[in-house]
């Protein structure tokens, strides 16, 4: 019985990996659009969001929620408490990536 207890939690543990990884590349997706398409005529183009932002939004969407996850059921015992505070912490963690990260726009005209 412990050890389908095990498998059980196993895969709880890469379903919530997988859940968050989708939803931060989601979130992402829309806000890196600009800077892949380049706006207006392709002029504000950078790349580099494929490259650099888009492996580190898909690994911090996976990883943060699996660790808090791990880690509250290791310390409270109930996994939906440990569910719970995964939940929450995967929205944080999109409200912060939405809030804060704001790819390379066009220059403001400020005159």
């Amino acid at each position: 019985m412990d050890d389908v207890d095990h498998r059980t939690r196993g895969c709880a543990g890469c379903l919530i990996a997988g859940v968050g990884a989708s939803t931060a590349l989601l979130a992402w997706a829309p806000l890196a659009r600009s800077s892949v398409t380049g706006g207006f005529e392709g002029t504000y183009r950078d790349l580099s969001v494929l490259y650099v932002d888009l492996p580190l939004v898909v690994l911090g969407g996976g990883l943060l929620p699996t660790v808090v996850w791990s880690l509250g059921l290791r310390l409270l015992g109930r996994p939906w408490a440990a569910a719970l505070m995964a939940v929450g912490t995967l929205a944080m963690g999109v409200w912060g990536l939405t809030a804060w990260w704001t790819p390379d726009g066009r220059p403001e005209f400020t005159g």
